[in-house]
């Protein structure tokens, strides 16, 4: 009898993934739906990426070089629309597909084929959108905001374009159900609400945020279909409509979605700044508060994008000031975050130095934030490079930075082996240099005056535009590097990583092997108070 049962538990062992392509087709295991996330993000990041330095070889002298100026708005829309939708939102969930089962000491996602079914409609939303550079008229040439009247000129791509859109959203919804379903009911059973880590919170609060906002997105765009196919004038104004109601749908969808896009990025800052201080992370719960409030001021801010197109007095104080307040969560996180380093026995490891210059730099494009924030300003500073300035401060040493500092900071744990720590810090250092030779000089561009999306430009523009698109080319060609580090380590030529990877982290993903076995936590794990987080 204890034979039929060791051979039977032998056999349970064994179980593991099925071999070839049936494995990632069929996926319904967290960590390899997290790896084709990972891999896709990264296959959209080079693709928006290729756009990008399109754009600025363009750019790199006044007069029109290389492409004409049709094309080239539309690889300014397209590389948006990629960047947004296809690298930086499916790497989030990537990273939450691998970390949150572990992090909480679940088995699995809870709704493992809706999790295939999210990632798998991704592939074929961006096949979609791609394929529109080679139909009749052209890529979307409007913008990512896709405003009318001028989305609605666009050709044969228009529905291909909206159908895309609606694809992106209809994963992104199963992603955060998948998400809030596995965190509410597959915790450890000691795990309370204010034990999880805060990564686990920052995209439990990003899954209801995109919970509240893909049908809003969905609606607009849904309106825009029926303007240009069904006689329907929601935003024509020679039927009576109004392109200015387009705006303020779009953006009460729009900058919840800048949050979206950070809020997992403060988790990730929030585990590896404790990991490399040797310290506890300073007022975890005051960081959790402060996230829900960044997420629900987030609601309330939108016309801050407006501010030209005849808002009244009234309005302006409103979004001025509700703009500003977001201020006051997001510095009692840099608080919390440097109060977590001081005097702490801080190592330089490179999830660290990623860390540290998203820390630095994300708050400039915070303070560019605030600056847009006020009215008179704003007015001066709209649809200038300014502005492109700022949001780039925000989403590359942001959004981008925190991926990339989480995959250098699990990376060990999901392959069992170390990546090449002196490669990694040359990798930082190219990316943090060339990150601010790109986008620094825009912010003078823009209070110069040179108005955002042309591809022509007067010639005292000339300097700063060469120092950017030479950045911009740097940045693309130091990215090449992370590709090699990544394959390198994967390929497990790296040291042989521990249990632990790091120095005692604190956190039940680091209670598994390295690498972490295809199920883990098969017996819910014990939560010891105060392990569970940083």
């Amino acid at each position: 009898m204890s034979g039929a049962i060791a051979n039977a538990h032998s056999k349970h062992d064994d179980h593991g993934p099925v071999k070839g392509w049936r494995r990632w087709l069929y996926a319904t295991n967290h960590k390899d739906i997290g790896t084709m996330y990972l891999v896709f993000s990264l296959v959209m990041f080079f693709c928006g990426g290729l756009m990008a330095l399109i754009i600025r070889t363009e750019l790199f002298t006044p007069g029109l070089q290389f492409v004409d100026p049709s094309f080239f708005n539309q690889m300014t829309t397209m590389h948006a629309l990629i960047m947004v939708f296809g690298a930086v939102m499916p790497a989030f969930v990537g990273l939450a597909n691998w970390m949150i089962p572990l992090m909480i000491g679940a088995p699995d996602m809870a709704l493992p084929r809706m999790n295939n079914w999210s990632f798998w409609i991704l592939p074929v939303a961006f096949s979609i959108l791609g394929s529109t550079l080679f139909m009749s008229g052209g890529a979307p040439a409007g913008g990512w905001t896709m405003y009318p009247p001028l989305v609605l000129q666009t050709g044969d791509a228009f529905p291909f374009l909206i159908f895309s859109v609606h694809l992106m959203g209809l994963s992104s919804i199963m992603g955060a159900i998948n998400v809030i379903v596995t965190i509410v009911n597959m915790r450890a059973p000691d795990m309370t609400l204010l034990k999880m880590p805060m990564f686990v919170w920052t995209w439990l609060i990003t899954a209801y945020l995109l919970l509240a906002v893909m049908p809003v997105l969905a609606g607009a765009v849904t309106m825009l279909l029926t303007d240009r196919f069904f006689g329907t004038s929601f935003f024509l104004a020679a039927g009576g409509g109004d392109p200015v109601m387009f705006q303020h749908i779009f953006w009460f969808f729009g900058h919840p979605e800048v949050y979206i896009m950070i809020l997992p990025a403060f988790g990730v800052v929030s585990e590896i700044i404790p990991t490399f201080s040797r310290k506890p992370l300073f007022g975890h719960d005051s960081m959790v508060y402060a996230a829900s409030s960044i997420a629900f001021l987030s609601f309330i801010v939108w016309a801050h994008h407006m501010f030209t197109v005849g808002m009244p007095l009234t309005g302006q104080l409103f979004f001025m000031f509700a703009t500003m307040l977001i201020a006051v969560p997001t510095g009692v996180k840099v608080f919390n975050w440097t109060a977590t380093m001081w005097k702490g026995a801080m190592t330089f490891e490179t999830p660290m130095l990623f860390s540290l210059s998203f820390l630095f730099l994300f708050t400039i494009g915070g303070f560019s934030g605030l600056m847009l924030a006020i009215v008179p300003a704003d007015i001066q500073y709209h649809d200038s490079y300014f502005v492109v300035a700022h949001f780039h401060y925000v989403l590359v040493p942001g959004s981008i930075f925190g991926v990339m500092a989480a995959v250098y900071y699990w990376m060990p744990k999901w392959t069992g082996h170390y990546y090449n720590e002196r490669l990694g810090k040359i990798h930082f250092w190219l990316s943090t240099i060339f990150v601010n030779v790109t986008f620094f000089p825009m912010h003078f561009l823009g209070l110069a005056g040179m108005p955002r999306r042309i591809p022509d430009y007067a010639t005292q523009f000339a300097d700063f535009n060469s120092i950017a698109s030479a950045g911009a080319i740097g940045f693309g060609l130091s990215q090449l590097l992370f590709v090699y580090i990544v394959i390198q380590c994967v390929r497990k030529s790296g040291a042989i990583a521990s249990q632990e990877v790091w120095d005692k982290p604190r956190g039940l993903e680091w209670t598994v092997p390295s690498p972490a076995p295809y199920h883990t936590f098969e017996t819910p794990p014990e939560v010891s108070p105060g392990a569970a987080f940083p």
